[in-house]
């Protein structure tokens, strides 16, 4: 089995930790964004406990999966990730994915439409050229809790109270041996210059599962009005005064989306 672990939800011994509450259909696979890990979709595991199974791996570069053999764009990602259900055996999953998870949600999408049951994207990668780039690269180094935290607060909705732990576990990451570098790496692997590289949205609107776009007025990484083009076909959910870390800090409706679009299966 490949290193891109799931999210604990229950611990059992000598295996990994994996959340495996709820009913026995497809599970939801949670994808985290730039800089990020599994941690962060601990409020939408617990949502979704009663009734979906859930697992959230840390993407290549991450997290537990640091030292990945390969690291860079969002394509080596999907390539993990495709790899990474097949080991566990699974047949048909709900994708849902953040930022530069998005993104890499979607090229699984892509590359093994059979697979996907559902896509959910939230504030996701690869919509439009416009990226805060210089946000991502200096957030990608930053290992002073001081200045992480000045760097977060550009994440979230101006009203968000940013959590006290959050700065100083981001900082860490960073300071851990090759966390900085490898994020640095990946950073210029996404961001071409000052733009980013973006998806075929014509042929996700091609794709024969049900999707849907979460993004917030307030993102100061990627603009909304990357979702206001989207094809007719992709269910798009705007809300006001919030960020670009949706999913933290609009769990509820953010959950209810993820199981209005999981319902199909």
């Amino acid at each position: 089995m490949t290193d891109l672990r799931p999210n604990p939800c229950t611990t059992l011994p000598f295996r990994e930790q994996v959340c495996e509450i709820g009913d026995d259909g497809a599970p939801v696979i949670l994808l985290h964004g730039f800089g990020g890990d599994r941690q962060t979709w601990v409020s939408i595991q617990t949502g979704l406990a009663n009734r979906k199974r859930s697992l959230a791996f840390d993407l290549p570069g991450h997290g537990e999966a640091l030292d990945w053999p390969k690291v860079g764009h969002a394509g080596i990602s999907a390539k993990a990730v495709a790899q990474s259900i097949e080991a566990l055996e699974l047949k048909r999953v709900h994708l849902v994915g953040h930022s530069m998870g998005g993104a890499v949600a979607a090229l699984v999408a892509l590359r093994a439409p059979e697979l996907v049951a559902s896509l959910t994207l939230l504030a996701p990668g690869g919509f439009g050229p416009e990226i805060n780039h210089r946000l991502l690269r200096r957030y990608a180094v930053a290992s002073e809790t001081a200045e992480m935290e000045v760097l977060l607060e550009q994440f979230f909705g101006w009203e968000f109270k940013l959590p006290k732990f959050l700065a100083k576990t981001a900082a860490e990451s960073r300071a851990r041996p090759g966390g900085a570098a490898t994020l640095s790496t990946i950073a210029d692997e996404i961001i071409d210059g000052s733009v980013q590289k973006t998806l075929p949205r014509d042929d996700m609107a091609a794709l024969p599962m049900p999707i849907k776009v979460l993004w917030g007025t307030q993102d100061r990484v990627l603009p909304t009005r990357q979702a206001h083009k989207l094809p007719g076909i992709v269910a798009t959910h705007i809300f006001e005064r919030v960020g670009h870390m949706v999913h933290l800090e609009i769990p509820k409706e953010t959950t209810r989306l993820i199981l209005q679009n999981a319902a199909t299966e």
